[in-house]
Parts: structure tokens; C-alpha cells; sequence
């Protein structure tokens, strides 16, 4: 019998993001697998994942758990009660957090551990309590799922976790959503940016400094120098706490346009990604990389790194940089003037994209749920 499964989707940010992308994905995925399935969640997303999910139970918590305080306190208390209440064997925690007294088995996603590769690139006062909690998790959950190899492979090595408790599953990509645009989402969203056609180079995601964004506006500066028609640099993404933007900023030529737009609704990303001459991701450090697979799955020329799993997801479909900005230079160089280079790595791109879906996720997190419930019955 398929195990009742209990998803704490509470943490889950209004603007979605990385780990709304995550649990959107997957919860539509395990619905539409047949999974026994009960979200707790904030009252905002009561109806989101009523129609997201709709053969799964959804349990709104109260009011306060839009303040970050009052939600941590209700995880450890109230979560455990709805656990109960709903009858769910297993409990996931997608977002690091886990109830000291479960009351029942649980599984909990460790999206990366950077923070204590790399402390210095991580908001200290954030990392603290993520450090914590990740200790916490390795420690005390049943069982544990990472988005990559490398992010598994770093639990061990830097946690001492016992991988024959992790299970490796990759995200997946909405292909729906994510897509390759038509000229009409292209111009849309060119037109939205104020370029009305002029060709630029996209970022998308958090302005913080494992993004590694100065190096980004640093190399892209020094390689569109000379150009006839320089391309914008376009920085999408809200939020973020990296000091050293605003200095690489000051130091672009007047010449050279940058464009930070904030917020870019999912409908435009499309566009976005498509219709930009490159994606330029050149990130020091992931869990995963999902900007990186949208970003291929709209058919567009990708610009990363080989830092942690990265390579597990563009394999040989993208290019790659080291993440310095003389790197970003020479490699965003290569691609500006090769137009032949970049639509082959589009093509490659694309393809590579649809190895990845969220069913073959879930499938993977299915595993997983049942393996904590087979070693919690299990006589030790």
C-alpha cells in the first residue's frame, strides 16, 4: 500500500523561486502519480495547490505563518499535529526544516551545502541557521534527498552523513512553461525591457554573492568593450545582499547599458531566456542549477561553470567559464562572435532539456518516502 505522505510546503516564498519552483513541480508530478498526498502550506497558496494538486488534501495553517518567526515555532508544533490529524506516514520536508519530535518518519531535501564549502559567499546571519539545520537533518531524518551527485557527494564528505540514507533526484523542468518562445514572447518581452530588438545578455536569479554577479558584469564589460553594438546586460532577479554589485556597476563604461528589471513573472521567462544572445550564469556554487535547465529548456545559448553539479545538468550542451571575471570574458567573448557556435549550443541545449521532467522526480522522491516508511517499520 502506497504510503500517505505529508509535504510542508509552508516556507514557500510569495515570489516562488527556486524552492517554489521545486515544490510546484514536484507536487503537480506526485498528484498526477497517484500519491497519497496531504500540503500543508500558508493560507495564501490554500488555492494554488488546490488546483495544482487536486486529488491532495490541503491544510492550511494559520494566519502567522506568513512571519518567518511564528512559522519556524509552528513546524516544530503544529506540523506534527497535522501529521496526525491527516494520517500521513511519512512527512517531507523540502526546505531544510525538520520537527524535533516527528512523531513519524520523514525526508528531508538538502538543496546544497555551500554554505559551509564557501561560508564567506552566504548571508552570515542566514547561514547560521541553515547550518544548523542541515546538521540537523543529516542527523535526525530518516532519510535525505539531494538534487545532484555532488550535492550528495558534499553531505558526506562535509557532514559525515551516511550515504546509504541519501537519495539523489533531479529536478525537473515544466516544459509547458518552459519553452522555446515565438518571435511574438521574444519581441513582448524585448519591447518590456525597453531594447525594442537589441541583442543582450540575460542573468536571471538572486543577487548574492555564491551568483557571482560582479565577475558577470566585470567580464561582460571588458568583452563588449570594442563592440560595434555592445549587448545589453540584462540582471533579472529580486533580492539579494551582494555589496560588491553596485561597485563592479560603477566601474562600466558609459557607453555600456545595464538593465535590472527586478522581478520577471514566469510567462515572460520564455522570452527571456530565448530571445537573449546568451544566458550567462557563471555560478560558484549550486544545489542543483535550475535556472540553468529552464534556461536550456527555451533553446537558449547557456554561459555556467563546472562548480559542483552543474555539469550534471549541461553536460556538454553548455559553455563553460571558470568563475573569474577574465574567464567571463574570454568564454562570453567566444560566444558574442560566433553565431554558429551559439545556435549549436542552443540546439544541444534544448535537447539535453528534455532528459529532465518532474514526473521522473517524483518517481525518484516516491522511492525515497517508501524506503523511510520500510526502515521506520523495520525492526532495528
Amino acid at each position: 500500500m502506497a504510503p500517505r505522505i505529508l509535504v510542508d510546503a509552508t516556507a514557500v516564498p510569495a515570489d516562488r523561486g527556486g524552492l517554489g519552483r521545486y515544490c510546484d513541480g514536484l507536487l503537480v508530478a506526485l498528484d498526477r502519480l497517484g500519491a497519497d498526498l496531504a500540503i500543508a502550506c500558508q493560507r495564501s497558496d490554500e488555492q494554488r495547490y488546490g488546483t495544482l494538486a487536486p486529488n491532495a488534501r490541503i491544510v492550511a495553517g494559520p494566519a502567522a505563518l506568513a512571519h518567518r518567526d511564528s512559522r519556524l515555532a509552528w513546524e516544530q508544533t503544529g506540523l506534527p499535529y497535522v501529521a496526525q490529524q491527516v494520517g500521513a506516514d511519512v512527512i517531507h520536508l523540502p526546505a531544510y526544516i525538520l520537527p524535533t519530535r516527528a512523531g513519524r518518519p520523514t525526508v528531508v531535501t538538502i538543496h546544497d551545502v555551500t554554505v559551509f564549502a564557501e561560508p564567506e559567499i552566504h548571508d552570515p546571519v542566514r547561514s547560521t541557521y541553515i547550518k544548523s539545520a542541515t546538521r540537523t537533518a543529516a542527523r535526525r531524518a530518516t532519510r535525505m534527498i539531494a538534487p545532484s551527485m555532488a550535492t550528495r557527494d558534499e553531505l558526506v564528505r562535509l557532514l559525515s552523513a551516511d550515504p546509504a540514507h541519501i537519495d539523489v533526484a533531479y529536478h525537473g523542468v515544466d516544459h509547458d512553461v518552459f519553452h522555446r518562445p515565438d518571435e511574438i514572447e521574444i519581441k513582448k518581452v524585448s519591447d518590456r525591457l525597453g531594447l525594442h530588438g537589441r541583442p543582450y545578455i540575460a542573468y536571471l536569479g538572486a543577487l548574492e554573492p555564491r551568483k557571482n554577479v560582479p565577475n558577470l558584469i566585470r567580464g561582460w564589460a571588458r568583452a563588449v568593450a570594442d563592440h560595434p553594438d555592445p549587448p545589453v546586460l540584462v540582471l533579472a532577479g529580486s533580492g539579494g545582499w551582494d555589496d560588491e554589485i553596485d561597485a563592479a556597476l560603477a566601474t562600466v563604461p558609459l557607453n555600456l547599458k545595464v538593465i535590472r528589471p527586478g522581478y520577471l513573472p514566469w510567462s515572460s521567462l520564455p522570452g527571456f531566456f530565448g530571445g537573449a544572445l546568451v544566458v550567462a550564469l557563471p555560478s560558484r556554487g549550486e544545489g542543483f542549477g535550475l535556472p540553468v535547465l529552464e534556461a536550456m529548456a527555451c533553446g537558449a545559448p547557456v554561459l555556467t561553470t563546472r562548480r559542483g553539479p552543474l555539469p550534471e545538468v549541461g553536460g556538454e550542451a553548455v559553455a563553460y567559464t571558470e568563475p573569474d571575471a577574465w574567464g567571463v570574458c574570454r568564454a562570453l567573448s567566444n560566444l558574442i562572435e560566433d553565431p554558429a557556435y551559439r545556435r549549436r549550443l542552443a540546439d544541444a541545449a534544448f535537447e539535453r532539456s528534455q532528459q529532465f521532467s518532474w514526473k521522473a522526480s517524483a518517481e525518484a522522491h516516491m522511492a525515497s518516502f517508501e524506503r523511510a516508511v520500510s526502515a521506520h517499520a523495520s525492526p532495528r
